[in-house]
């Protein structure tokens, strides 16, 4: 039973920790460094005043009456293991923040609930000698009824956690998904994703479902995206003459990005047209149209000013047919494609 010279010291450690309970509040939560040390400050100081008061606040002490410093003595330890919490707390949002920014959030609240359940278990242990083997063992049970009952949402929560550890993608991310829907990372929580689509809309899917399902991210290694034209040019002048033309339709357009060469590659030639593919970058997936829009722009213009013809597409081609003989069927040109003939 605690004594009236142990009261001074536990008055100190009450005090101590309502007033860092105070200062650590008014510091708000745009300053988590100033934040951490007063943290640490307050609970080095609690540390030492229990030390030099003999309270242990990792030991069960003994049984106190209903008296003040009995009631000093739970108060103090409770605060002593608050501080510590938070201490914890305040290193962990520090080393998270970092060193991934920005998918952050998720993994800062999985280290946080960890901490907080290991300090409420200690509390109830430590300063009011609860049973815990016995909460545990409850608790198992009633956290297996729950998660029976929200397995759906315990997939999305632990899909999440894998996506967060695994880092396929982070926060301002473009990504594809196999079904072809794409948009920009703009959220990532416990439960779901949010994609920005260019159509501006926000798709939301589920995090088991993302982390099944195959994607791309196109932000990587870098935002720049690559773009592939087919170009077929009428068969009337050299290839090399053409090739330069595409050449100059891609140095006139100022949506593409500079930092990779454009490529104009001479694909296949018959007859009737001269085949190539254009080969360009631009900045982010988000600038695919204009940079498009700007290339088809170029591609008339030039081969007009050149006297370059575009090609009609090769299925468009009709062959003449043979004048059928009495008690001959003449085809279509359209059957005779389907039937192999043509």
């Amino acid at each position: 039973m605690l004594d009236d010279a142990a009261l001074l010291p536990l008055l100190s450690i009450n005090l101590l920790g309502i007033a860092g309970i105070i200062v650590w509040h008014l510091q708000g939560r745009n300053r988590p460094k100033a934040r951490l040390i007063i943290q640490i400050v307050f609970f080095a100081a609690m540390t030492a005043v229990l030390g030099f008061g003999g309270v242990l606040p990792y030991r069960v002490g003994e049984t106190y009456d209903n008296n003040v410093p009995a009631f000093l003595a739970a108060s103090a330890r409770v605060l002593w293991w608050i501080h510590l919490a938070w201490s914890l707390i305040g290193v962990v949002r520090i080393i998270v923040l970092d060193r991934r920014p920005t998918e952050a959030r998720l993994l800062q609240d999985l280290m946080v609930a960890v901490v907080y359940i290991g300090i409420a278990l200690s509390i109830l242990a430590f300063v009011f000698d609860a049973p815990i083997g016995t909460l545990v063992a409850t608790s198992g049970v009633v956290a297996v009824i729950f998660g029976l009952a929200l397995q759906n949402t315990l997939g999305d929560v632990f899909s999440g956690i894998a996506l967060t550890l695994g880092r396929p993608f982070v926060i301002g991310d473009w990504i594809q998904l196999a079904d072809g829907t794409e948009g920009r990372v703009v959220e990532n929580n416990w439960r779901s994703t949010q994609l920005l689509t260019g159509a501006h809309n926000v798709v939301v899917l589920p995090n088991s479902v993302l982390a099944k399902v195959g994607l791309t991210n196109l932000s990587r290694p870098d935002e720049t995206h690559l773009i592939s034209m087919s170009v077929r040019i009428a068969s009337g002048h050299e290839p090399r003459f053409v090739e330069g033309v595409m050449r100059t339709v891609l140095e006139a357009c100022g949506s593409i990005d500079r930092q990779v060469p454009a490529i104009v590659a001479l694909k296949l030639i018959d007859a009737a047209a001269l085949e190539l593919e254009l080969q360009f970058r631009v900045a982010d997936p988000s600038h695919r149209i204009p940079a498009r829009n700007e290339v088809i722009d170029g591609i008339h213009r030039h081969c007009r000013e050149n006297g370059l013809l575009l090609a009609i597409p090769s299925q468009s081609y009709l062959c003449a047919l043979p004048v059928a003989s009495e008690g001959e069927k003449v085809m279509s040109p359209v059957a005779a494609r389907s039937a192999g003939t043509v």
